[in-house]
C-alpha cells in the first residue's frame, strides 16, 4: 500500500509542474460557485483537478497570472487514490525568501514541495519567483468545513498564510467524489469462482 501511494505521489507531483497555469476557470451558471476544472491525462488512469485562482498578492508589475494559489488534486481512477496540494506562484522584489516549510493553523507540519525557484533579475534590486505547494491530506480536508489556513515558511523567518475558503474545500472534493470509482474488491479483480 505504501509503494503504490508513493507511485501516486511521484506522479501527482509529476503532473503538478504544469496544472494551474494551462487551466483557467469557466463561469458557472450559480454565480460565486467555485469552478473545478478536471483533465485526463494520456494514459486515460489519472484525472487532475485544479479549482479556481486566487490573488495573495497583487499581480507582479501588473502581470496578469501571478501571485496567485489553488487548490489541485490529483486521483487515482484504477485505485481511487488522491494526492491534494496547495499551490503558489509567488514572484516578488527584495531578500530571496526561498520558502522551504509548511504548517496548518494549529502549528502541524505540512509536507513542503519545492517546484521552482528563480533569481529574475537583480540589475535594479533582486526580484525572484517561486513555485511551492503544500501537500493537504484528503481527511484535513474533508475536517475543514470552516476553511483551511496553511502558512509557507523560510529560513529568514518570513511567512505567508493562505487561508482556503469552505467553499473552495467543498468544490474540490465534490469534483473528486463524482469522478473517482470505488476500489475494486479483491473477490472481484479474481475473476468469477470456478463452477461448482
Amino acid at each position: 500500500m505504501t509503494c503504490r501511494r508513493g507511485s501516486l505521489l511521484a506522479v501527482a507531483l509529476g503532473m503538478a509542474l504544469t496544472s494551474c497555469a494551462q487551466l483557467t476557470p469557466r463561469e458557472t451558471t450559480v454565480p460565486g460557485t467555485p469552478v473545478v476544472e478536471a483533465r485526463q491525462d494520456l494514459s486515460s488512469r489519472f484525472v487532475d483537478f485544479v479549482g479556481p485562482k486566487a490573488q495573495h498578492a497583487p499581480p507582479f508589475l501588473h502581470i496578469p497570472g501571478t501571485n496567485f494559489y489553488c487548490l489541485r488534486s490529483f486521483v487515482d481512477l484504477q485505485t481511487g487514490e488522491a494526492a491534494h496540494q496547495l499551490y503558489v506562484s509567488d514572484s516578488y522584489f527584495g531578500a530571496d525568501r526561498g520558502r522551504n516549510a509548511a504548517r496548518d493553523s494549529a502549528g502541524g507540519p505540512l509536507q513542503f514541495v519545492q517546484i521552482s525557484h528563480d533569481e529574475i533579475s537583480c540589475d535594479a534590486g533582486c526580484s525572484y519567483v517561486e513555485e511551492f505547494a503544500a501537500i493537504l491530506p484528503e481527511s484535513k480536508l474533508r475536517a475543514s468545513p470552516g476553511g483551511l489556513a496553511v502558512t509557507f515558511l523560510s529560513p529568514s523567518g518570513n511567512e505567508k498564510t493562505i487561508v482556503i475558503s469552505a467553499e473552495w474545500i467543498t468544490a474540490q472534493l465534490a469534483a473528486i467524489d463524482g469522478r473517482r470509482s470505488p476500489v475494486e474488491p479483491a473477490a472481484a479483480r479474481a475473476g468469477p469462482a470456478p463452477p461448482g
